[in-house]
This record gives C-alpha cells, structure tokens and sequence, in this order.
C-alpha cells in the first residue's frame, strides 16, 4: 500500500474505534447502573436502552451514505459524529432511564459507518481495499476487547455518567482526526444508483454476510443484559473486579483469533475457519444456557465468545468488500452496517423481553436457533477468489 493508503486505513480505523470504545464501554456495566436509577429494574426498559442506539443506526445508515455521496464523506462523518457526542452528555446528565434512552437514541442518529467506509473505498485502490476493511474490522474487535477490560475500572472510578461524558470526548476526538489526520479523497462525480441496491439486496453471497452480522450483534447485545448481573449473582465478583474475568478471557481469545486469521487467509482457508468460528458461537450460546454455572463456567465460555466474535468481526468486513460488485461497494456497505445496527437494536429489546417472561434460558436458547440458521447459510456460501501475491501489492 502507498503511504496515503496506509494513513487512511489506520486515521479511519481510528474513528471507528474511538466511536465504538465509548459505546462497548457502556456493556458490561450498563445493567447494573440501571438498576439504580427510577424505572431501571425493569429488564425491557434496560433492553430498549441497550439497543435504542442500533435502532436509529438502522434507519439512517443508508440515508448517511447516500448523503455523503451528495455532500461529501468528511462533513457528514463530522456531523454523525457531534449527534453522537451530543446524545452521550445527555446521557451522561440523565436522571432516569428514560432520558438514557433519548440519550442512545441520538447517539444512534450518529450513523457514521457507512460514509466512513465509503470514504476508504475512496481512499484505497481495489486491490488493497480488503487490507484496509480489514484494519478496521479489527479496531472494532480491538476495542470491544479495551471496553470489556477497562469498563468495570472506569465504573468503579467515574460511574456510568463518566463513561457515557467520556463516550463524548471520544467523540470530539475522532472529529479532530478526520478533519486534520484522515487524507482527502480525490473530488469524483457521484449519481444516485438505487438500482445498485436492488443488485445488493438480491446477492445471495452478500444476504448471508448481512444476515450473519445481524445475528452476531443480536446476539452480542442480549448476552450483555444478562452477563453482568449474572457475575455479580452467580459468580461472587462485585463489579470492580470484573475485569479479572474478562481480561485473561480476552487475552486468551486473541492468542487463539491469530492463528486462525493467519491459516485462513495464508492457506486458503477462510471457508473453514469462518464456519468454525459460527459452530464455536453455538457452542457458546448452548453453554452459557447448560453448563455455566458458577465463576468458571461463566467465564469460560466467554472467553470461547471473544473467540469466535473476534474471529468473525475482523473477517465479515472484508468480505463484503471483497464479494460486492465494485460498482455497488457503497451500497452493499451501507446494507451491511443497516443490518448490524439493527441487530444491536433488536438484542437489547428481545434478550430483555425474553429475560422479564421467559427467563435467561430464553435468551440462550434464542442464541442457539439463530446461529443454527446462520451456520446452514455459511455452509452454503461461495467464498471469494484468492488473489495473487502479486496483485495484492
């Protein structure tokens, strides 16, 4: 890659981290602040402000590409990300569950995904435009990874109102690298296409990919409305030492994850190792329902949950990059990140619902059928062509 390729991918994969630290930051400590505050013991009202944030996700990611395309990639990533800022102070002021949930909402009205990645297909030349989705799918499991560790220290320290003002500066910051780090994109003549979208929307490689992110996001946020109490309850580990759970889980995960993206993409082997990383995220759904009683059950299956998220967060990306047809890139980016944000939304109102009147088991069992679904779908998928050495570089 050219030095301006390099700086894009790390600037870009940048923002998205710090926007997506300030919001895994709020997951594993968010049930038990809102059980503090009025209404928060209600495990539907802790759900919908889990998941209100992928709710306007979903409806205005599109609306967010198709804006950059008329406006500009850089002035729209700005403005998502100052809502994004702005419904993280809310939130941090809140002094009750609901303003918390106006508060993600507008954090959600930030749908910056899209235009971020259109921005580096705009950046980067077709050959190396997977190296760069996939630098930035890997910030996102990079992060996820900081959050789990570093939220039950700063809840200890600041509360959940410091973490969600922090989520704001984080915000501010990532506004400063796109205007005076992340390059400009050359200026180049852009028309509507909603044919493109239809193309997109009838691709059965792409409809898998969209299916499977919005699985894992569903199944991400609804395991977060339960885990936390659960530690607490079952496992004996106030709060505060929680990380000493996460910490060697995850540590222990990305030795794993490594290996595994280094065999499937040197050896040809990305068919294999994606399926394998869906089989092991339905063992982890069965276990958590089965077998994880206590501090070491809990813990043990998730650390093989950070296994298989990893895995999957880091390749699905660059696979959608590599498989869409080149002129439907945006398009097909925008849908993917529509169908994520709508999985954050739905896991937070459905893990809470069937928590309240089926019971935990519910919420796993729910797990365990939904990857059943995505595990038929990525055994059927095509993936894409290796490309040579030489045309990589």
């Amino acid at each position: 890659m050219s030095r301006e390729e390099r700086l894009a991918g790390i600037s870009l994969a940048a923002v998205f981290a710090l926007r997506m630290l300030g919001l895994f930051l709020i997951l594993p400590v968010f049930a038990l602040y809102a059980s503090e505050l009025p209404s928060g013991r209600d495990m539907v009202l802790v759900g919908v402000a889990l998941g209100a944030y992928g709710l306007t996700q979903a409806c205005l990611q599109i609306a967010y590409g198709a804006a950059s395309d008329h406006f500009g990639r850089k002035p729209v990533i700005v403005f998502g990300l100052l809502l994004f800022g702005i419904g993280s102070f809310v939130a941090a002021l809140a002094d009750d569950i609901y303003l918390v949930i106006v508060g993600r909402v507008l954090q959600g009205a930030g749908a910056i995904s899209a235009a971020v990645t259109a921005l580096a297909a705009d950046l980067t030349r077709e050959q190396h435009l997977t190296k760069v989705m996939a630098m930035i799918g890997s910030s996102i499991g990079l992060m996820f990874a900081v959050s789990m560790v570093g939220a039950p220290l700063l809840y200890a320290a600041i509360g959940m109102p410091g973490i969600f003002a922090l989520t704001g500066g984080l915000a501010l910051l990532a506004i400063f690298v796109v205007l005076r780090v992340v390059p400009t994109a050359p200026i180049m003549p852009r028309q509507p296409a909603w044919q493109s979208f239809v193309e997109v929307l009838s691709h059965q490689q792409l409809l898998r990919l969209n299916f499977g992110v919005f699985a894992l996001h569903l199944m991400l946020t609804a395991m977060w409305v339960l885990l936390p109490t659960e530690l607490v309850k079952t496992g004996g580990l106030p709060v505060a030492e929680h990380w000493k759970v996460y910490l060697p889980a995850l540590l222990i995960s990305f030795v794993i994850m490594v290996p595994a993206i280094i065999v499937a993409e040197r050896f040809a082997r990305l068919k294999l190792v994606f399926n394998a990383a869906i089989v092991l995220l339905l063992c982890v759904q069965a276990g958590f329902g089965l077998f994880a009683g206590g501090l070491f059950g809990l813990a043990f299956w998730l650390m093989l949950f950070f296994v298989s998220f990893n895995i999957l967060e880091a390749t699905q990306p660059s696979l959608i990059s590599r498989i869409a047809p080149p002129h439907a890139k945006g398009a097909a980016l925008g849908v993917y990140n529509t169908t994520q944000a709508l999985g954050l939304f739905l896991g937070g109102v459905l893990g809470g619902v069937l928590a309240k009147y089926a019971g935990p088991g519910a919420v796993w069992a729910g797990g365990v059928l939904l990857t059943l679904v995505w595990l038929m779908l990525g055994l059927t998928m095509v993936m894409p062509a290796v490309r040579s050495r030489q045309a990589a570089t």
